[in-house]
């Protein structure tokens, strides 16, 4: 049996396969360490690990102190694309890069729906 790490690349992979708009994603914890990743060559798991983080932390308080409830998501938009990002569970953090001509709407239920799967193996 797969252990868990290889469980969360491979559902990463699934994630992107289902979504071409999906360049790139990645499982974090909260405290800044990659999980599992589908990153291409060139992009820093560190890097991302650590910025995810602090931008999924920083949402939480932007929501809770201007009373928006509960965090949802964050995300980025670039001239050259997205950057989305979405709790899992309280200890991780799914992290995905899109296109910028992407379709958020399906990009955001792929990923809600991954994120129910990662939440099993977090």
């Amino acid at each position: 049996m797969a252990s868990r790490t290889e469980q969360m690349i491979a559902r990463l992979r699934d994630l992107q396969a289902g979504s071409a708009d999906i360049e790139a994603s990645a499982v974090v914890s909260v405290d800044g360490l990659i999980m599992a990743s589908s990153l291409p060559a060139g992009i820093e798991e560190d890097r991302v690990s650590a910025m995810s983080a602090a931008m999924i932390s920083l949402g939480e308080r932007i929501a809770e102190e201007l009373g928006r409830g509960e965090l949802d998501q964050v995300y980025i938009r670039g001239n050259r694309g997205y950057v989305v990002l979405i709790s899992v569970g309280e200890e991780a953090v799914l992290t995905a890069l899109a296109h910028s001509n992407a379709k958020l709407g399906m990009i955001f239920l792929d990923m809600k729906r991954a994120v129910e799967d990662l939440a099993k193996l977090v």
